[in-house]
């Protein structure tokens, strides 16, 4: 049976993760790093798992470990360290990829690696899961209802097609994503202008409705810039979230 190996498994989401892999009946390896043996051993025996320790700094280490699997799930952020060196060790010995980053600079590094991954037989999904899927396949689904954009009222003649993405952040994050989302956070404020990433200022804040009326949302670097050009062809996109109270934990 072909196996699945989360690496980071001992984290929050990572965990989530593997309860749902082991409910479903797969082939489960957890993994991480030498600091969480004691939780993927517990964690491992609790869902009948398998158990892999290695690190990613050194590249011949990270192939090792990712020998006998099919797919790894990269839960383990902040993924600016830990997407590049998956990635490339999957590449070498054919390994599917995945992960949960809402990182914009993992998928330039995904990018960067789409000519080696194709010839490698190796699927590169970054945002497989989280808001990156969700909002993906939501302004999929609202381009594709669009039966001819020609023929949309825009303000003027010389305006192009555009998406604006607008997440509201609710409930509460784990302190392991409210690491990543701080170390991931591009300095530069970017949004998508006929297919280049360009810079804008920070301060045109937007108002969207979410359902309980109009909520002030101020632009921020996502991913989304650069995967909803890629399946919905448009070349012009923004993107803003909205962050209620509460939803960073205290001791972060």
């Amino acid at each position: 049976m072909k196996k699945l190996m989360i690496y980071g498994a001992a984290g929050y989401t990572g965990g989530m993760a593997a309860e749902h892999a082991a409910a479903a009946g797969l082939a489960l390896v957890v993994a991480g790093r030498e600091k969480d043996r004691s939780k993927l051993a517990e964690l491992a025996e609790r869902l009948g798992a398998e158990v892999c320790i290695f690190s990613l700094d050194e590249p011949a280490d990270t192939k090792e470990g990712l020998l006998g699997v099919s797919v790894v799930l990269n839960a383990a952020g902040p993924f600016m360290n830990t997407a590049e060196p998956l990635m490339s060790a999957a590449i070498r010995i054919g390994v599917h990829y995945l992960d949960f980053s809402a990182e914009l600079d993992t998928y330039r590094e995904a990018l960067a690696l789409d000519g080696q991954a194709p010839a490698a037989g190796v699927m590169l999904l970054p945002g497989s899961g989280g808001s990156v899927a969700m909002l993906g396949s939501l302004a999929s689904h609202a381009v594709a209802r669009v039966e001819d954009p020609q023929k949309i009222r825009r303000r003027s003649a010389e305006d192009p097609q555009k998406i604006s993405v607008a997440l509201h952040v609710s409930g509460s994050m784990s302190r392991g994503s409210v690491t990543s989302a701080r170390q991931g956070m591009v300095t530069e404020m970017l949004h998508l202008v006929d297919g280049e990433l360009v810079s804008r200022d920070p301060g045109e804040v937007r108002e969207f409705d979410f359902g309980r009326g109009p909520q002030s949302s101020f632009p921020v670097t996502l991913p989304d810039l650069l995967t909803n050009c890629h399946t919905t062809g448009v070349k012009n996109i923004d993107t803003y979230v909205h962050v209620s109270a509460g939803v960073f934990p205290r001791e972060s």
